[in-house]
């Protein structure tokens, strides 16, 4: 991952900034303003070696510009650290590459009643549960693509007497490249590339406290959502309208029920398939769709739903809310607990569950993220596709693997569970994520070369990450990973392909897979000039084969502007 220590918080930073864009402490109310921009660039020398079968080992250069922003005032918070990578190879044993890289989120008060909120994401993830599960992103990386994911939109709120109303707006777009594989065939059926999507949110409530005009709470709410993807003419639609109840049994807890009806359906066209019933690839490798093709429905629920809970809140710092219910034809059980120690010390934990698109599910994530997140020092490239670590107990993180275990061009159903712990303590700061994510894949019955229909595939993650300032201009971080993915979808294991260990072995509906590493960085910065050293160890396995081992070493400079 590359730099760029949230500079608000409180949190120690793990670099010195030579220049700031603009920078204001104001006294006024109390609050600090802070505004801070360094663009920069960066060379590095990289070298991957395979320590399992041939031992290759591959050497490149890579350059790179990016940008570390934050922004602190009144009405606005936020944080921005984008950066473009180009790598050069020296002979055919790795090609030129682009890689874009980044995170943003932001949120703006406009006036009292309306506030603003955006965020965007650049990163690779893996595209085929059942194939190679890259952790360190250098050399040559199979079953990997480039993902963009960006949202926005205004949020209402006011209050007239007792009655507080909320309505809000959200418009998203995601974006995924062609994956990369390995020379060998992958085995199994084909699995279809997500291409694109677009999304529209809107949602209303207006409701009153307990205690004001009644002795319970109540609040009625509606929203609608819709998703158009550009692969096969996809499709979610879903509307929803309810009435929540909230009684106070003591001061620190109390219960809660609701009840509303729903209508959600996901629907595509078919495939195009030639005369054996393979499907028809145009040239990015995607499913072509069949000219004159009806909508086929591929999940559809329609009716009632209700669900009833506890919230506990026995101090300022500590919340949980668990709910249990029927909905999508069974049970269904969602909440959440945040816990905040200090300012420095904060856990939160997510329980899930829901109808998804692949672009709904990333753009929904990316929204919980925090305002002012880690982005530990120059190293190996920032990937931003697992857990993403807050500044401040307030705001811990969040975790986005249950999207990233792959890319399904399918709607799913949803269900996990993930944690988030992050600490500073003095010159040290800690972070720690972990859960468990499951799918149900949706797909029209019957619909030709489609293989997805009822399948289900499941990941466990956990992450940890350990950073250290020695001095005011020098440092250390650290972090280490391992997941693990099961998939119901067929496939057979080839060789091993390419220069990246595992990137051939594919699993079968029988076989998990690991994926563990670590990696470590020390930087040290002489004013404007940054100089960085960072080593990698990383593992692949497939079902019964052995683990593929592989190293990883760099070296680089940064100028920051």
């Amino acid at each position: 991952m590359t730099k760029f220590r949230a500079m608000i918080g409180g949190t120690a930073a793990l670099f010195a900034t030579p220049a700031l864009a603009q920078a204001d402490a104001s006294s006024a109310g109390g609050a600090t303003r802070r505004v801070v921009v360094v663009p920069y660039i960066e060379a590095t020398q990289i070298l991957a070696a395979d320590l399992s079968g041939d031992s290759n080992v591959l050497t490149y250069t890579s350059l790179a510009a990016g940008v570390d922003a934050a922004v602190a005032t009144a009405r606005v918070n936020g944080q921005l650290s984008y950066r473009y990578e180009r790598r050069f190879s020296y002979d055919d044993d790795i090609g030129d590459t682009d890689i874009h890289s980044g995170l943003a989120r932001v949120d703006a008060q406009l006036t009292r009643n309306l506030s603003l909120e955006a965020g965007g994401i650049a990163t690779r993830s893996r595209s085929d549960i059942r194939g190679a599960a890259p952790g360190v992103l250098v050399g040559n990386v199979s079953n990997i693509a480039q993902v963009y994911a960006v949202y926005g939109g205004p949020s209402f709120n006011a209050q007239s007497g007792d009655v507080v109303v909320n309505a809000n707006y959200r418009l998203g777009y995601t974006k995924v490249e062609t994956p990369t594989f390995g020379t060998t065939a992958t085995g199994g059926q084909r699995l279809d590339y997500y291409d694109d999507s677009v999304g529209h949110t809107a949602t209303a409530s207006a409701g009153f406290r307990p205690g004001t005009l009644l002795p319970v709470g109540l609040t009625a709410s509606a929203g609608y959502d819709r998703e158009t993807a550009g692969q096969l003419s996809q499709r979610y639609e879903g509307y929803f309208g309810r009435g929540d109840a909230l009684l106070p049994v003591s001061p620190y807890v109390a219960l809660t029920a609701g009840v509303g009806y729903e209508k959600i359906e996901t629907s595509q066209k078919d495939a195009l398939v030639d005369a054996t019933g393979v499907p028809v690839l145009d040239s990015d490798g995607r499913f072509r769709t069949a000219p004159g093709s009806p909508r086929r429905i591929a999940y559809r629920t329609d009716g009632l739903y209700y669900d009833a809970g506890v919230i506990w809140r026995p101090n300022r710092r500590t919340s949980v809310a668990a709910r249990v219910g029927e909905r999508y034809g069974s049970l269904s059980f969602t909440g959440t607990a945040t816990y905040q120690a200090s300012k420095d010390v904060g856990l939160a934990v997510n329980v899930y569950d829901g109808v998804q698109t692949f672009g709904r599910q990333l753009r929904t994530g990316l929204a919980n993220l925090p305002t002012s997140f880690i982005s530990p020092s120059q190293g190996f490239a920032q990937q931003f596709n697992g857990c993403v670590f807050g500044a401040t107990g307030a705001a811990p993180g969040g975790c986005l693997d249950d999207v990233f275990q792959s890319i399904s061009t399918s709607s799913y159903r949803a269900r996990g569970i993930d944690a988030v712990l992050v600490a500073t303590r003095g010159r040290n700061t800690f972070g720690g994520g972990i859960g468990y994510a499951s799918r149900k894949l949706y797909a029209p019955d019957g619909a030709p070369g489609l293989v997805v229909s009822g399948l289900e595939d499941e990941s466990y993650y956990g992450q940890l990450y350990y950073g250290r300032s020695l001095s005011a201009v020098s440092g250390l971080n650290a972090t280490a990973f391992v997941n693990y993915f099961e998939t119901q979808l067929g496939g057979q294991s080839g060789g091993q392909s390419g220069d990246q260990p595992g990137s051939g072995l594919i699993a079968t509906g029988d076989d998990g897979v690991w994926s563990y590493g670590a990696t470590g960085t020390y930087y040290h910065n002489f004013g404007r000039l940054g100089t960085t050293a960072s080593l990698g160890l990383y593992s692949f396995k497939v079902g019964d084969f052995d683990s593929d081992w592989s190293a990883q070493a760099l070296l680089g400079a940064r100028y920051q502007f």
